[in-house]
């Protein structure tokens, strides 16, 4: 039976992993060796991880300073990782890119360079393949109300349509569309459905929806709903219970087979 991946994204800050609620006030949950051990051993379909310090241009918190890519921990992290590992933060190379491939990671994943520099992704697509270059895009609603596209880890306003960037990043080569919601991260009461269905319905590349789950069932609204081709979460894998104790969790392969055993959309 064919059903969506379903995507552990875990945030890195410095050696540890931490969480958020709306991109904001970080909270260490733990170490990410032993994250990734625990998420082999509950057989999790891809595994995401976001240096947030990396992705801020080291500004983040007040820390100004460079804050370069954690080659050597990310190498660890691919050594015990037993299945397709994503990574995203600070990226700006394509040299860069090629080492994190050499030490293991799949796919990477690219924020505020695909902003910056948009011609970056038709590059590292034509090098690398579309296959292996997810740009990852930020949304939070503005003063307006409206959606808008954040750079810098979410510090940044960019004043730019999430729909019309994320058409323009899929003609210029990204593989795969992951769009977060700043609004709805941590918060566990379910994604950006109408965000997640408008930007699915008008790009052919796969879009992982990302920002706001907390149960089975908003997994499963992303995706017959919204349209999502994957799900990634943080709070609902690291979490648990009302008062958010720190517990790796995943959904057994029955779980996930009887939640999408009614879906007829094939990828």
């Amino acid at each position: 039976m064919f059903r969506p991946r379903i995507i552990p994204c875990l945030l890195l800050k410095e050696k540890g992993l931490v969480k958020t609620i709306q991109f904001k006030d970080p909270r260490y949950i733990g170490d990410p060796i032993n994250a990734v051990r625990i998420f082999n051993d509950k057989e999790a379909d891809e595994m995401i991880f976001l240096d947030i310090v990396a992705s801020r241009g080291g500004d983040f918190l007040g820390l100004r300073r460079q804050a370069p890519i954690a080659f050597e921990l990310i190498a660890k992290i691919s050594r015990e990782c037993m299945m397709p590992l994503s990574y995203g933060g600070g990226i700006t190379t394509t040299e860069e890119i090629k080492k994190l491939f050499c030490i293991g990671v799949e796919k990477v994943i690219i924020n505020t360079q695909a902003i910056e520099n948009p011609g970056f992704i038709r590059e590292a697509s034509e090098i690398f393949g579309t296959q292996s270059i997810i740009v990852s895009i930020d949304v939070k609603k503005n003063p307006q109300g409206k959606h808008e596209v954040y750079t810098r880890g979410g510090t940044k306003s960019t004043g730019k349509d999430p729909l019309q960037f994320a058409k323009k990043m899929a003609a210029m080569g990204a593989g795969e569309l992951m769009i977060n919601s700043i609004d709805h991260d941590g918060m566990m009461s379910g994604y950006d459905i109408g965000l997640i269905k408008i930007v699915a319905d008008a790009v052919s590349v796969p879009v992982i929806a990302c920002g706001g789950a907390g149960k089975i069932e908003n997994l499963f609204d992303a995706y017959e709903n919204g349209n999502a081709s994957a799900m990634a979460a943080g709070s609902m894998f690291v979490f648990h219970g009302r008062k958010r104790a720190v517990l790796i969790n995943y959904p057994t392969r029955s779980e996930l087979e009887t939640t999408f055993s009614d879906t007829v959309r094939m990828p």
